[in-house]
């Protein structure tokens, strides 16, 4: 007959044998899912397309949107802030802030008197906090990104600082809203060809003009919306492309900046130019209808959080990280 003290000296000795057999076989096996994509590293590129109401964006064909939708958490019943002008909107949605905050009443330029010192863009946020993250924007309307001067000196600053990495401006006006759209993205192409951007933004501009432009939201607009989401596409393409993708966790915002009457116009407080859509797109997401439906100033939250840098109590924002982390 076996002593009791041997029989639990080898009860014990399995029990440890088994722990560790666990343990080398939790190490051994690769993550999956979420745990596998909060290793990568994570970067995010918004993608704002001015002036789209989310009913004209169903009803054209948009397979990379689309594709982006059903990877990802998505609202067609976000609401913008008050005007539903361009200044205030893109400021808003860049900031994570409302009107009374970031000060851009209107889309009169250059915006000389704001709070955009205190309250910046999400772009000039990450150089405040992680400036070894590199930081990206361009865009085709001088609000967002281009400095007015006056006789040498700044007299009006934009929306996106001087403060980031690298900021490109194409003229619009001068050489056409479609063509400065192509250029923008080929820009943003090759910087994340070229460089390691944390976090871009690429801004299109060429539906909005369009419907300004014909006073309708109809077929030319329309046509617009389906050229802005094979820019899209090209931009997707290129973040395949990078030679890192494999390590890296991509979180992809594409909003729009406010809705539209019939008749193109917009500024007002209706259903109809008040109604947005915004998209948080990447293997953390959560998939389906963000709700309750969120607000233009969340797109910011959402940026920030996705990189790592949730946002302080300091900052005051008035948005929240929606889509993702379990949101």
């Amino acid at each position: 007959m076996r002593c009791p003290a041997t029989l639990r000296f080898r009860v014990r000795r399995q029990l440890v044998w088994a722990a560790l057999a666990a343990t080398l076989a939790a190490i051994a096996t690769p993550l999956t899912g979420q745990a596998q994509e909060q290793r990568r590293v994570p970067k995010v590129m918004l993608i704002g397309i001015d002036g789209v109401r989310p009913d004209a964006l169903r009803q054209v064909p948009t397979p990379n949107v689309d594709a982006l939708i059903r990877a990802g958490a998505f609202s067609d019943r976000a609401q913008t802030g008050l005007p539903t002008l361009s200044g205030p909107s893109w400021t808003s949605m860049l900031t994570g802030v409302w009107k009374e905050k970031h000060g851009i009443l209107s889309n009169d330029f250059p915006f000389a008197q704001n709070g955009l010192s205190e309250y910046p863009d999400f772009l000039t946020r990450i150089e405040r906090v992680a400036p070894a993250l590199r930081t990206f924007a361009v865009a085709d309307w001088p609000p967002l990104v281009k400095a007015q001067r006056g006789e040498g000196e700044v007299i009006g600053v934009p929306v996106i600082s001087d403060a980031i990495d690298s900021k490109l401006f194409f003229d619009a006006n001068r050489m056409g809203w479609a063509a400065a759209d192509e250029l923008s993205v080929d820009a943003a192409v090759r910087e994340l060809r070229d460089n390691d951007p944390a976090a871009l933004f690429v801004y299109l501009g060429n539906p909005d003009e369009v419907s300004h432009h014909t006073g309708s939201i109809e077929d030319e607009y329309r046509a617009s919306i389906v050229r802005a989401d094979r820019n899209v596409g090209r931009l997707l393409a290129a973040v395949r492309a990078r030679r890192t993708s494999a390590s890296e966790n991509w979180l992809i915002l594409v909003a729009t900046d406010h809705g539209r009457l019939p008749n193109g116009s917009h500024g007002g407080d209706s259903e109809a130019e008040r109604t947005i859509f915004v998209l948080a797109s990447g293997p953390t997401t959560r998939r389906g209808t963000i709700a309750p439906a969120p607000r233009i100033v969340d797109v910011a939250a959402t940026a920030l959080q996705h990189l790592g840098l949730a946002p302080r109590p300091e900052w005051r924002l008035d948005g929240v990280a929606v889509g993702i982390d379990g949101r």
